[in-house]
C-alpha cells in the first residue's frame, strides 16, 4: 500500500509525539487505579523510532510499552500478525530483526496527529480551513497576536555596561547596533561594536577567539563556519545557560535553530536567516505569457526568450565572480540537483549535526556536480557580458535597475527591491524557489549569522551575555528589523504577526518554504573544512564556467585539492 503524502513535517510529528507523551504521563500517575496504556506507548515509540531512524528491537519496545514482558510480547506479536508492525532484518548474517511501523500504521497515526493539531489550533483561536493547516505545531504564535514594540527596559542593563561585539558589516547588524545604542544610551556606545566584511570577520574571529583574554563578549559567525570554531573549542556551548534565558527554541523553525548546533550541542543563537531564492520580473513574464520556471531547463528556455542584449536586457543575473560567490552558487545548484558537496547523513531538509568529520567523503565529482556546472555554463549565455565580475552587490544592482528578467539572490538583499527608492522593479517582482534538476525536490539553502560566546568568557558572565543575546533575538527586536526592511524572521511568532507579514512579501514567502520543508542546512555544511572547500571551489568552478576548463576535470581537481588540504590540516 502506498504511503499517503503527509501535510505534517517530521519535526511537527515529533513534537506531537512529545506533546502526547507529556499529557498522558500525568494522567497515568495522577488518577487512582489507572495503568499505563501499553498499546498507546508501543505506537508512539514505533512512530518516533521511524522518524528518528533509530533501530528498535522487541526487547526495547516491550520495556518502553511499560507492560509486563509476557503482555508486551503478546501485544507486539499480534500487531505483527495484523500487519501493523513489520520486521526489518538486521543484516544478511543476523537471524534477528528490528521492528518498524507498517505504512498502514504510519498513515493511521498521521491522520490522528493531524486531528490533534487541528483541534489544538482551533482551541488557540485559529479558524478552520487553510489557517489551521498553516499552523505549525509547537510554534508559539497565533494569527491574531500582534507583537508589541521593543522596549528598552526588557533587560537589566546594570550588568551589561562593558559588552563588546564582533559583527558582520551589513545593514542588519548596523541597525541592531543602532537599536541597542538607542536603548542603552551611554551603556551601549557604538564604539562597543566592531563591524567587518565577511572575509575580514573570519580572520578577526580566528585571532580574537584564540586570544587568552579576548576583548569580545559576543562574536557573530557565518553559519557555515560553526563547525570550525566549535570543534576547535573556541566558542562556548550554551546548553547550560539557555534554560534560564528568555528565549524559546520552539519559536524558531527547527531548520533555523539547528544551524546553531554542532555535535549535539547548541553553540549559537540564530540572529538572522537569509534564503537564496530566484527573483523574476512579473511584468516581463506576463507580457511574454511565460510560466515561472521550476527547472533548470525551464529557466534557460525563459531566459533565452527574455534575453535582449541589444536593448540592454538580459535573461538572468547571478553572482558569478571568482571566489566564494561562485562557490556558493555551485553549492546551491548541486543541492537543487539533490546532491551535496560532501557525503553526510541527512534526513529530509536537515543534516545530522554529529558525524565522522575525520573520514570526510567528498561528493563534488558527481553527476549532480556536473549538472550544476552545465547549468551555469548555459546561464553564462543569457547573462550580462560582465557577469563574471558580479558579486552580490553588482548582481542585485543589475536586477534592481531593470536590466535582468531574473536573478538569484539572498532574501536579505532582495528586500532592497521593495524598499529602496532607486529600485525600478518595485512591486514587479515574483519571489520563487530556486530551479531544480527535472524530477528533483525544491530546496533552498539557509544562510545568515549566529551569535556566539567565546569559550574563555568567565562562567559568571555567560548567563548575562546570553540574556543580552536573547533580547537582540527577541520577537520584539526581530519584528522591529522586519518593519525596517529586513525580512529576517526565523521565529514563528514574527512570521505570524500581521504587521510583520504586511511589511514585506518575502516574510510570508520564506515562511511558506519553511512549512513545506524546502529549506536546507546541508548544501553549505558547517564542517571544520568548509573554508578550504569554498576556496578551492571558487577557483575550479570559475575556470570550468568561464575559462574553458573541462567540467569533469575541474570537479576531479577540486576533490584532489580539498582532500590534500584536509590531510595537511590534520597533520
Amino acid at each position: 500500500m502506498a504511503r499517503q503524502e503527509s501535510k505534517l513535517s517530521d519535526h511537527e510529528l515529533s513534537r506531537i509525539i512529545g506533546f502526547l507523551r507529556q499529557i498522558r504521563g500525568p494522567f497515568d500517575t495522577s488518577i487512582p487505579g489507572v495503568k499505563p496504556d501499553s498499546h498507546w506507548n508501543i505506537v508512539l515509540e514505533l512512530v518516533d523510532s521511524h522518524i528518528q531512524q533509530r533501530p528498535l528491537d522487541i526487547t526495547s519496545l516491550i520495556e518502553l510499552s511499560e507492560a509486563t514482558y509476557g503482555t508486551g510480547n503478546r501485544m507486539i506479536t499480534k500487531m505483527i500478525t495484523d500487519g501493523q508492525i513489520i520486521r526489518v532484518p538486521r543484516g544478511p548474517k543476523h537471524k534477528t530483526a528490528f521492528l518498524a511501523p507498517s505504512d498502514e500504521l504510519i498513515d493511521a497515526f498521521i491522520t490522528y496527529a493531524m486531528h490533534v493539531k487541528a483541534h489544538l489550533a482551533k482551541t488557540f483561536g485559529l479558524r478552520s480551513g487553510s489557517e489551521t493547516e498553516e499552523y505549525y505545531f509547537g510554534g508559539s504564535y497565533f494569527a491574531s497576536h500582534i507583537i508589541s514594540p521593543v522596549q528598552g527596559h526588557d533587560i537589566n542593563s546594570a550588568a551589561l555596561r562593558n559588552l563588546r561585539f564582533l559583527l558582520h558589516d551589513d545593514n542588519y547588524f548596523a541597525s541592531m547596533r543602532n537599536m541597542w545604542s538607542d536603548f542603552r544610551n551611554d551603556i551601549g556606545r557604538k564604539s562597543s561594536f566592531d563591524l567587518f566584511s565577511l572575509a575580514e570577520l573570519y580572520e578577526r574571529a580566528q585571532v580574537a577567539l584564540q586570544a587568552p583574554k579576548t576583548s569580545y563578549d559576543v562574536v557573530a559567525l557565518n553559519i557555515p563556519w560553526l563547525g570550525r570554531f566549535a570543534a576547535s573549542g573556541l566558542i562556548a556551548s550554551l546548553d547550560d545557560v539557555l534554560p534560564d534565558a528568555a528565549i524559546n527554541p520552539l519559536d524558531f523553525h527547527p531548520t533555523v535553530w539547528s544551524t546553531g548546533r554542532w555535535n549535539n550541542q547548541q553553540y549559537g543563537i540564530p540572529i538572522y536567516c537569509t534564503i537564496e531564492i530566484l527573483t523574476a520580473r512579473k511584468d516581463l513574464f506576463e507580457a511574454a505569457q511565460l510560466p515561472y520556471p521550476r527547472t533548470f531547463d525551464e529557466l534557460i528556455a525563459a531566459a533565452r526568450i527574455l534575453h535582449k542584449p541589444d536593448q540592454d536586457m538580459f535573461g538572468v543575473s547571478w553572482s558569478a565572480a571568482r571566489g566564494m560567490t561562485i562557490a556558493h552558487d555551485f553549492m546551491l545548484l548541486v543541492a537543487s540537483a539533490q546532491g551535496s558537496i560532501i557525503d553526510i547523513p541527512r534526513k529530509h531538509e536537515n543534516w545530522q549535526d554529529s558525524f565522522d568529520v575525520k573520514n570526510l567523503k567528498l561528493r563534488i565529482n558527481s553527476e549532480e556536480g556536473l549538472a550544476a556546472i552545465e547549468f551555469m555554463r548555459h546561464l553564462r549565455e543569457v547573462s550580462p557580458p560582465d557577469v563574471h565580475t558580479f558579486g552580490s552587490d553588482k548582481n542585485l544592482e543589475c536586477f534592481m535597475s531593470g536590466r535582468a528578467a531574473m536573478s538569484f539572490s539572498w532574501t536579505m538583499r532582495a528586500a532592497r527591491l521593495e524598499h529602496e527608492l532607486s529600485s525600478k522593479v518595485k512591486r514587479r517582482v515574483a519571489y520563487l524557489t530556486p530551479p531544480i534538476l527535472r524530477g528533483r525536490q525544491p530546496t533552498a539553502p539557509v544562510g545568515g549569522f549566529l551569535l556566539t560566546i567565546p569559550a574563555n568568557v568567565p562562567k559568571e558572565r555567560k548567563q548575562e551575555i546570553v540574556n543580552a543575546i536573547a533580547w537582540m533575538a527577541s520577537p520584539e527586536a526581530m519584528k522591529a528589523h522586519v518593519r525596517n526592511g529586513f525580512p529576517v524572521a526565523p521565529r514563528f511568532s514574527v512570521c505570524a504577526d500581521p504587521e510583520a507579514m504586511a511589511s514585506s512579501p518575502i516574510v510570508s514567502f520564506v515562511d511558506r518554504m519553511a512549512r513545506r520543508n524546502e529549506l536546507n542546512t546541508w548544501s553549505r555544511p558547517p564542517i571544520p573544512e568548509y573554508v578550504e572547500i569554498e576556496r578551492v571551489l571558487g577557483n575550479e568552478i570559475f575556470e570550468a564556467v568561464f575559462e574553458g576548463k573541462p567540467p569533469k576535470k575541474a570537479l576531479a581537481d577540486a576533490e584532489s585539492q580539498i582532500y590534500r588540504a584536509i590531510r595537511q590540516n590534520a597533520s
